[in-house]
């Protein structure tokens, strides 16, 4: 049914729709010792999967996982990343049921991971002009967790922590997907590479454009308070919240309304590439404005290996 192109395979089992993914995380590109420790690796290595199974509107089943270890890795450490897999796997209801380790010259984590639905697969292609584009939750939490891990001066605030927990532990959307799935949307992704971006791959694969208003973007109030002047930069482009960005019709959004704890968060719609936007503001046809309809800059974009 799916293959290259969106957060998971997915094909025709005999009574449901089976998914695939897979992700790889090294040491140097993803995290590095001194901000993460190997409980958030191991945790977050099977969350960004999860992610990928709750974004297609799946329930995660089994998980393998590959290490490739370096000569002086201890044997403490690999207990610790696998308290923090196996903590996230009983927490989405996952189980890991094999893998393999190899010898390598720098640590990295490859999982892949099945799942399940019963729904239609919310994919990134399925947007079409009038529909809505929202979020879960709020967005820009993980950078600030980061910022705040990376900083040499580590700002002295009572939500510290917090922060620093939504970047080394966040927590996939697996049931909010359900209840999407269930009210009928169709076209969704995750926020793991920053919204900019992710909500770029929405319109490249579905072929239209983007209206954001940067004031309806659910940024999140800790960010705000620790770093204002550059809070809205990171809910863009940020990225590794492991939020749903998902667009749908109207009526749709508003059944949705209620439904999850944490709400939606309308931010846009998507229109139409023929429509009448100016090209000299457009980046891959998102187009963002502020409350009085001016357009914003767009910041730089979120995380890609092959730009950053």
């Amino acid at each position: 049914i799916v293959s290259i192109g969106d957060d998971t395979a997915a094909w025709s089992g005999h009574d449901q729709t089976e998914l695939l993914t897979t992700d790889t995380v090294v040491e140097g590109v993803h995290f590095v010792p001194e901000t993460s420790s190997w409980v958030s690796v191991g945790w977050k290595g099977l969350a960004s999967n999860l992610s990928d199974i709750a974004s297609m509107g799946g329930m995660p089943t089994y998980a393998v996982v590959t290490l490739g270890l370096p000569q002086d890795a201890l044997i403490l450490d690999v207990e610790k990343l696998y308290d923090g897999l196996l903590e996230a796997a009983n927490a989405f209801g996952t189980t890991i049921v094999g893998g393999d380790i190899v010898t390598s010259p720098v640590f990295f984590m490859t999982i892949a991971l099945t799942g399940v639905t019963q729904h239609v697969p919310m994919l990134r292609s399925n947007a079409q002009p009038g529909d809505q584009i929202a979020t879960t939750g709020t967005l820009g939490g993980s950078a600030a967790g980061l910022a705040i891990l990376l900083s040499k001066e580590i700002p002295n605030i009572s939500n510290r922590q917090t922060l620093i927990d939504k970047h080394q532990r966040p927590r996939p959307r697996v049931a909010e997907a359900q209840v999407l799935a269930r009210a009928g949307v169709r076209c969704a992704t995750d926020v793991s590479d920053g919204l900019l971006t992710n909500l770029e791959t929405i319109c490249d694969r579905s072929g239209h454009s983007a209206y954001v208003n940067t004031t309806w973007v659910p940024v999140d109030p800790e960010l705000i308070n620790v770093f204002p002047e550059s809070a809205l930069s990171m809910a863009l482009s940020g990225g590794e919240d492991y939020e749903l960005l998902f667009t749908a019709p109207p009526y749709i959004m508003t059944k949705l309304q209620g439904q999850l704890d944490d709400g939606i968060h309308i931010i846009g719609t998507v229109e139409s590439n023929q429509d009448h936007w100016s090209s000299s503001k457009m980046r891959n046809a998102i187009f963002l404005f502020d409350g009085d309809g001016n357009s914003v800059e767009l910041p730089d974009p979120g995380w890609d290996h092959f730009r950053k």
